[in-house]
């Protein structure tokens, strides 16, 4: 099986291998393309994280994935709206639909920006129509900088993320300097740009491995102690 790089320059052929399936799919995998939903945290018309983000969902395409990206411009503050606005649904449709997220967002003062958390703010943890939103999906993390090399943005994605009880992968993205590393809105070739690849792989196969197991790998010990305690107050009661 070939990957069509047609639309990615930067990469050098037959670099980029495809997805052993076979080797990291789970048996109760459903085996359609794997859903991953993309946010970033601008909305300039320039938006660099938004550019990496596109960058790393072309990748994911390439990959066999299927991408959506929510774009947060009309989103409202938390609890200055009630959730059935119609920015709010679509992005927790968004987030049900998906399997795997990428979050993608400036540095600005030392840390993600509103536009980002304001997107994390919106999801709930609780469960939606009887499913957890986030529970048991994979999060792929990345940053853009103006200025020199930083990791405040994603070590605070990460904290978030394991707070929403995603399966964070380890590798990350950060970018620094972005206005340098960007032409005629792509990315220019880079040991930046070949991070993102490398980071998209790894969402992808973590995916795969993840998606056909997640009610074995989010089973609870304390919840099953709860449910059998309802139980039993049912049956004695």
């Amino acid at each position: 099986m070939s990957i069509d790089t047609s639309d990615m320059p930067n990469i050098v052929p037959g670099a980029l291998q495809p997805l052993d399936i076979a080797a990291l799919a789970g048996p109760g995998d459903p085996g359609h393309p794997p859903r991953i939903l993309l946010l970033y945290g601008s909305l300039r018309e320039t938006s660099y994280s938004r550019l990496a983000a596109e960058e790393g969902a072309r990748v994911l395409r390439a990959l066999g994935c299927e991408t959506r990206f929510f774009k947060p411009s009309g989103l409202p503050l938390p609890d200055d709206a009630d959730a059935d606005h119609p920015k709010v649904v679509e992005l927790r449709d968004l987030v049900m639909w998906s399997e795997g997220m990428v979050w993608s967002s400036p540095e600005r003062h030392g840390a993600m920006t509103g536009i980002m958390k304001t997107q994390v703010d919106w999801i709930p943890l609780s469960p939606i129509g009887g499913i957890r939103p986030t529970q048991g999906k994979t999060l792929a993390v990345m940053q853009v900088s103006g200025g020199s090399q930083s990791f405040n943005t994603v070590n605070q994605l990460r904290i978030l993320g394991r707070w929403m009880r995603l399966i964070t992968i380890p590798n990350q993205s950060s970018v620094p300097m972005a206005w340098k590393e960007f032409e005629n809105g792509r990315m220019k070739p880079s040991s930046m740009y070949n991070r993102i690849v490398d980071v998209m792989e790894e969402l992808a196969r973590f995916t795969l491995m993840t998606r056909g197991r997640d009610a074995m790998l989010t089973d609870r010990y304390s919840e099953r102690v709860e449910s059998l305690e309802d139980v039993h107050k049912r049956v004695s009661g």
